[in-house]
């Protein structure tokens, strides 16, 4: 018998959430439900489970945020797999069966998507048991969300005979697409029928031969791509062009509506996938007036909206199934109605090759962040925070010059040959093609004024020559 192994998946956009939700900072990095990211929700929703320190799947740009937000809430990954190019759940289940089948073999992987809330934990965390007992004797079980709605927006799986020896354990009698309403209305009434979660529990053994038996291609790719990792950090790195040929495709496609294999948990549990804005409105707690608030908000004479400020006051009068969404740089309203119809405003902007729906005015990186205060015709200026200990690569920029202000904490300045400390209301001035790095040698964090000038200011004019993480 082996042990559990959650495989959290950390890949997604989240585009129906914009503008909270960017591509630099997607849906599962953002704290939308609780004061936590929903992927800390997640890890820490494991425990009272037996099951070793999760794997952890991401994409490479989010390597060092995944890190950072794990290492807040004191969980270290058994690994954390950096996927170059983005190839749906498929190949992401079977790089991960492959590490946890190299060192336990009769290791059982439960599959969870970084951005899923889960209200009800204990009746969670018993059909997870169930499905890791089902998965040790070879079934490949994925959980069912009992439906309380005609939803169109899910698939479904209709549940076949039970299994013997098991309570609310059945075999899957077939998986159907998202339907129209008529057809979820014959689903809902026939009680045979789930919500496809995206949950997942197999052992990796089992995962693997399935592979092997519907999707060859896939676990050869897969394989390719395990096999040439390289180790960088604390990160197993997937060789690009191996992970790059792989087929893209989901666990559902490629593996559950093949396998004659699959069992369905119909389970309870207070889930939703936090889709959508409406969503979030649903699963929210409410004031008298179905309101839901975030922020410093003032409401009067509204009904059933959803008002979230990040950054100023935003007043609401006279609304009703409202959705008013503020960030410093952009301003969502729309009726909850068209909550889905989110997404084509970030297809308009990037289109119109406009930055909103990329990042955030605060941008992170491993070293901290830093955020943008004003810009115009050849100049910017940006808040830069330097966590203890931290510091930026040496580097150099052909097309602009910086000033340094340090509004509190030590600055250690790196310039061509020559280092200097600088305290609080103390400068520097680093010219165009000098080599240059910043440290934060203290133990508190560090904060600076930085202001560029210069004919290109595009965050891609750095030449690194040295860099603890390791970056390209």
């Amino acid at each position: 018998m082996g042990s559990l192994y959650p495989v959290i998946l950390c890949g997604g956009s989240g585009t129906r959430l914009w503008p909270m939700s960017r591509r630099a900072l997607p849906k599962q990095f953002l704290p939308l439900v609780s004061e936590r990211s929903m992927l800390q929700d997640t890890v820490l929703r494991l425990s009272g489970l037996e099951c070793a320190p999760p794997v952890v799947v991401s994409n490479n740009e989010h390597r060092f945020l995944v890190a950072e937000q794990l290492r807040e809430i004191g969980v270290g990954p058994s690994t954390q797999v950096l996927e170059p190019v983005g190839r749906n759940t498929a190949p992401a289940a079977a790089v991960a069966a492959l590490w946890v089948a190299e060192r336990d073999p009769g290791g059982v992987l439960l599959v969870l998507p970084a951005d899923h809330l889960i209200r009800e934990v204990y009746r969670f965390h018993d059909a997870v048991r169930q499905a890791a007992r089902l998965a040790e004797g070879g079934a490949l079980v994925t959980f069912g969300i009992t439906p309380d709605e005609p939803a169109t927006g899910y698939g479904y799986i209709e549940r076949g005979d039970g299994i013997p020896g098991e309570m609310r354990a059945y075999r899957v009698e077939r998986f159907v697409e998202k339907p129209d309403r008529a057809r979820a209305r014959e689903f809902l009434a026939s009680g045979r029928f789930s919500w496809n979660s995206g949950m997942f529990a197999f052992s990796a053994a089992r995962l693997l031969e399935e592979l092997g038996r519907h999707r060859a291609d896939i676990l050869a790719a897969s394989r390719s791509a395990w096999e040439t990792a390289k180790r960088d950090l604390d990160f197993l790195r997937l060789d690009q062009a191996a992970f790059a040929a792989c087929p893209a495709d989901s666990i559902d496609y490629a593996v559950m509506e093949k396998t004659d294999a699959a069992a369905v948990i119909p389970v309870e549990i207070g889930w939703s996938d936090v889709g959508s804005w409406s969503t979030l409105w649903q699963v929210a707690d409410k004031d008298a007036q179905g309101n839901v608030v975030r922020g410093d908000v003032h409401l009067r004479d509204s009904e059933s909206c959803y008002v979230r400020a990040e950054s100023r006051m935003v007043s609401v009068l006279g609304m009703k199934n409202a959705l008013v969404v503020e960030t410093d740089d952009a301003l969502l309203v729309a009726d909850r109605a068209h909550a889905e119809q989110v997404k084509d405003i970030v297809g308009h902007l990037d289109g119109a090759n406009r930055t909103e729906h990329l990042s955030h005015t605060r941008v992170y990186r491993p070293w901290g962040y830093y955020e943008s205060i004003d810009a115009g015709e050849r100049f910017q200026v940006k808040r830069i925070m330097v966590k203890p200990g931290a510091a930026l690569s040496l580097q150099m920029h052909h097309h602009r010059a910086e000033h340094w202000i340090v509004v509190s904490g030590t600055a250690r300045v790196t310039r061509g040959d020559d280092v200097v400390l600088l305290s609080e209301n103390e400068s520097t001035y680093i010219p165009i093609g000098a080599r240059h790095r910043l440290e934060n040698p203290g133990k508190v964090p560090l904060f600076l004024i930085e202001v560029q000038s210069g004919g290109y200011l595009g965050e891609d004019d750095i030449v690194r020559f040295e860099d603890l993480y390791q970056r390209e």
